[in-house]
């Protein structure tokens, strides 16, 4: 890795880099052999529940004015809707930064065989490491994302790297959320994490983007971390509600969100 963008982002105040360390986890034999056989059971389930699946998408515009300004995107996203984002962003080489431990392990395997690229790294661990990789990413012209509450939670918080990423590039955050019609909930886990039913409707909605100045002061940090967290907040709740709104609301959102 080149000097000149671990400096960049060494430079974080410490309050920032404290979510970020470089040490990798060690795994049990026992959970060394469990990672290819979940990889193997997700990505199956991937490939059959995927392909049925009927997304509309609302505000995609905010992300297409950026990408006719030259820009690649990075991405945000709450770690509930995992599952169907990695279905409608397969094989667009999205680099994503992706927990070191167990169960980022198995996540790898599956989503490289998806098309996405990975960068080793979490606000637990080495994502310090992560983010310098994602900036080299962004300037080869590759989008990148951050499952923005992961690996661990707490749920519908966003951890501060794509602001941090933002301000070292210049490139615009870019927030969205997945709702589906039928889904099983797994109610136990820490983020509610959601998998679709077959022939399930979804719906994404992407919220308008959000630039960093270079020289932005801790202060313009937070106000923009800010930002960034209550826009997540926004279009998860129209894209949790979707399916429950009329259609006549559905309508009237619809126009807001393809018109802005």
């Amino acid at each position: 890795m080149s000097e000149p963008a671990t400096s960049g982002l060494e430079r974080e105040p410490e309050s920032v880099n404290l979510h970020y360390d470089t040490r990798l986890p060690k795994l049990s034999r026992w959970r060394q052999m469990q990672i290819p056989v979940i990889a193997w059971v997700v990505y199956f389930a991937l490939r059959i529940i995927g392909p049925t699946l009927r997304f509309e998408v609302l505000g995609w515009q905010h992300a297409q004015r950026a990408y006719d300004r030259g820009e690649r995107l990075i991405g945000t996203f709450w770690h509930r809707s995992i599952f169907s984002a990695i279905w409608w962003w397969r094989n667009r080489g999205v680099v994503v930064m992706n927990t070191t431990n167990f169960d980022g392990q198995w996540t790898r395997r599956v989503i490289e065989r998806l098309g996405f690229g990975t960068a080793q790294g979490s606000s637990s661990r080495g994502g310090l490491k992560g983010l310098v990789v994602m900036a080299q990413r962004l300037e080869e012209g590759k989008d990148v994302a951050f499952t923005i509450d992961g690996p661990r939670g707490p749920r519908y918080i966003a951890k501060p790297g794509p602001v941090m990423l933002a301000r070292k590039t210049g490139q615009p955050i870019f927030m969205f959320h997945i709702g589906l019609q039928r889904a099983t909930t797994f109610e136990k886990s820490w983020d509610l994490f959601q998998v679709p039913h077959l022939f399930s409707r979804a719906v994404m909605v992407v919220a308008p983007v959000i630039y960093v100045a270079p020289d932005a002061s801790r202060e313009v940090m937070e106000q923009k971390h800010a930002e960034m967290q209550a826009s997540l907040e926004r279009v998860r709740d129209i894209a949790e509600s979707w399916f429950s709104l009329s259609e006549t609301e559905r309508a009237r959102i619809r126009k807001e969100w393809n018109s802005a």
